[in-house]
């Protein structure tokens, strides 16, 4: 029999990976740390909606912008009857007007100096006459309101009679234009949520396997198990943690959005539709979590203190930073070179994919892909394995002082397994 037959009590690697899981998602999720680490992207929302609200209710308290109106009685009086005629066609642009007593207006009067100076808080001035009105305000609001100012005086010049033909609605759920524009804007959100999710959970494994290099657990592992299904049990122990995390950071959400009144049917439909689109969402986000976990994985097998740990991740996270841009900009150019790139590229290719399926109804190249990324998953596993390995454990194989200071320990797990099964 070989050494790795089951023969001689040890597992194999998919049931060794198993225990290994096991062992680490029990661990993390009764642990007091974990409470905090649920809680803690929820502060920053709650914070955000705060601050959302109070901005919203100082945006209300001030009322509409005002423009006053620094002209003659007639003309002053020709403005006002002009904005009411026209305010059942364009309501929503017209700017609210009120005219300035005659005290106001002395000469010589300066509508920089009043704007500066009037404790009333006007947005403009429109003074001049009818035929040559001066609309004094900032850059923004002289683009917001020209149009607007001069279709009044128009109005008022005609003597208020100025012909609005009616125009007849006919109402379109959606057109193409409108309906890509959407796709597009589904895509790059679903690209930017998957981004910061891995991105916070994907170092969740770096500190754990730091802390069991540091005390020997690693070694008697090493000792009982292959040195691969520690990786992957501790690969997909994280991977559990984190789904479980992103349901409850996702309830919230789903209740957030509730309290706050926004339909589903205001977030626009992705391509492939809402059901199969959750659905590849959750499986290109396992891929991307295991491509950037197991390259983790491999940094922590090289570190021995948090401080390496932290140095050698620091590229890794720039890097990703960049691999996002890829996929953001592939995702703008469907069939192009650089999307064909950005989909063969392991780290880019979940996010640009998820960015497919908001955009493109087609379901073929999804399986495509993913036959891909599982087999990058797998190279890169193999590959952080013999990293560690070739680092810690030197040769491949414990030395004979080694195996047999962690005989015992070796015993013993593979017992505890052997219960468990």
């Amino acid at each position: 029999m070989s050494e790795s037959g089951t023969s001689l009590g040890r597992l194999s690697i998919w049931q060794a990976a198993l225990v290994i899981a096991r062992r680490d998602f029990t661990a993390i999720l009764f642990s007091r740390a974990f409470l905090f680490f649920l809680l803690g992207p929820l502060f920053p929302l709650a914070i955000g909606v705060l601050a959302g609200g109070i901005g919203g209710n100082i945006a209300n308290s001030d009322g509409p912008e005002t423009i006053a109106i620094a002209m003659s009685a007639q003309d002053t009086a020709h403005i006002l009857a002009a904005r009411k005629n026209l305010e059942p066609v364009i309501a929503r642009d017209l700017p609210k007007l009120e005219s300035l007593p005659a005290s106001s207006m002395e000469p010589p009067f300066d509508p920089v100096h009043f704007l500066a100076t009037d404790k009333r808080q006007f947005a403009a001035v429109l003074s001049g006459s009818t035929e040559k009105p001066v609309l004094t305000a900032t850059s923004e609001r002289l683009q917001q309101w020209h149009g607007v100012v001069g279709l009044i005086c128009a109005a008022a010049m005609s003597g208020n009679s100025l012909a609005i033909p009616h125009v007849a609605e006919q109402h379109l759920a959606s057109s193409s234009l409108s309906q890509k524009r959407g796709r597009a804007i589904t895509a790059k959100g679903a690209q930017a949520i998957m981004f910061l999710l891995i991105m916070l959970l994907a170092g969740m494994v770096l500190s754990n396997l730091v802390e069991e290099k540091g005390n020997k657990i690693i070694e008697i592992l090493a000792a009982a198990i292959p040195i691969d299904a520690v990786f992957l049990g501790k690969l997909f122990a994280m991977l559990g943690i984190s789904v479980l995390g992103i349901t409850v950071w996702g309830s919230v959400a789903i209740l957030g959005i509730g309290i706050a009144g926004i339909s589903p049917s205001d977030i626009p439909t992705p391509a492939v539709g809402w059901p199969v689109f959750l659905l590849l969402g959750t499986i290109y986000f396992a891929m991307g979590y295991l491509l950037l976990g197991s390259i983790f994985l491999a940094i922590g097998s090289l570190a021995s203190t948090v401080r390496e740990v932290q140095t050698l991740s620091m590229p890794v996270t720039m890097f990703q930073v960049l691999v996002f841009f890829l996929a953001s900009q592939a995702s703008d150019k469907a069939g192009s070179a650089l999307e064909w790139l950005a989909i063969i590229f392991p780290l880019s290719s979940p996010f640009t994919m998820l960015a497919r399926a908001a955009t493109d109804g087609h379901l073929w190249p999804h399986i495509a892909a993913l036959a891909w990324q599982i087999t990058c998953v797998a190279v890169f596993i193999k590959v952080g394995a013999k990293l560690f390995r070739q680092r810690v454990m030197k040769t491949g194989k414990l030395s004979p002082r080694k195996r047999r200071f962690f005989g015992a320990g070796s015993l013993l797990f593979r017992n505890s397994s052997a219960r468990h099964r």
